[in-house]
């Protein structure tokens, strides 16, 4: 049987799968992204592997191993780039992903973090947790509406296009949104905008893929451009946003609030975001239902059969 190294533990159906045609290494006791050591132990060791977020595979580490055993890193998630996907290729190792399996929930997660942060609701739990609410009063604790509001969308893929469809359908609201490639169909009434426009936006969602052409797309300049009542939100990756750009912009007051599900360095989180009331931190929770994971891991398991069964995977990166 080919060997499998899967590098986190996964829902059982999806090993179940996966046991039933590989000889499985799992790292069942372990929640913590490969060590550089193990990275290139993986690559030497293994015919398959199944890595997932912070199993960073640098153009170093394939160096490293300049003739892996591995033929394949079926990556489990979306985003992936921790991945040096021109490395692996010259290396001779396919790359995939499973996209499609994450639309929906991460759209769920965005508007639950506009909701969140607009009408204070973290803060309002953490009031009463800590018995501190007094009741009822006519100026206690007033957010900010969401309904017929204006969103900017920063990325209109599948992701941008279910938050477009979730904040029109939903809650009437005014899209906006700005995409590095035009945009055939974004399937609701929305207009296509440069990202200072839609950083202007009373909400501002970002759904770009991580990656060298994103790093830092939000900096200190673009934050300059929301509005002092501006919201923003980040469900795609951490270092798409300039961390401590957004910090002094919420510090500073020139923007109301923010809602955080990635962060630049996690799982480290800055203790100023952690201090700030009018910020909604999120632990990584963007596809963090059950049917969700089963999905994705059947998705990567899915791409290894194919590899296996010499055909081509459905979703090489």
């Amino acid at each position: 049987m080919p060997t499998l190294l899967i590098t986190r533990l996964l829902p059982p159906r999806v090993l179940d799968v996966a046991r039933s045609r590989f000889d499985v290494t799992l790292r069942a006791e372990e929640n913590r992204v490969l060590s550089p050591d193990e990275l290139r132990a993986s690559l030497r060791d293994f015919d398959y592997v199944l890595p997932t977020l912070g199993d960073r595979y640098s153009a170093q580490v394939f160096a490293d191993v300049p003739h892996p055993r591995a033929r394949m890193l079926a990556n489990f998630g979306v985003g992936y780039n921790h991945i040096d996907v021109a490395a692996a290729r010259a290396a001779g190792v396919i790359v995939t992903n499973t996209p499609g399996a994450v639309t929906d929930a991460t759209a769920d997660i965005a508007m639950m973090l506009i909701l969140m942060t607009a009408r204070r609701a973290g803060e309002g739990e953490r009031l009463l947790r800590a018995g501190r609410w007094e009741g009822w009063g006519p100026t206690q604790m007033l957010g900010a509406p969401v309904s017929g509001k204006r969103v900017g969308i920063i990325g209109m893929g599948r992701i941008g296009k279910a938050i477009a469809r979730r904040c029109h359908a939903g809650f009437g609201m005014e899209v906006v949104y700005a995409n590095r490639s035009p945009v055939e169909d974004p399937g609701v009434p929305a207009r296509a905008v440069g990202l200072t426009e839609a950083m202007a936006a009373d909400y501002v969602v970002v759904a770009v893929p991580g990656g060298a052409a994103t790093h830092h797309l939000i900096d200190a300049v673009a934050l300059a451009a929301m509005p002092p009542h501006g919201i923003f939100v980040n469900i795609s990756r951490g270092d798409v946003v300039d961390e401590a750009a957004l910090v002094a912009a919420l510090a500073e007051g020139r923007i109301a609030g923010a809602g955080l599900d990635v962060y630049e360095f996690e799982p480290v989180v800055p203790e100023a975001l952690k201090a700030m009331e009018n910020v909604t931190l999120l632990p990584h929770l963007g596809t963090a239902a059950l049917e969700v994971r089963e999905a994705m891991g059947m998705l990567a398991v899915r791409n290894l059969l194919a590899v296996l069964d010499g055909q081509e995977p459905p979703n090489r990166v």
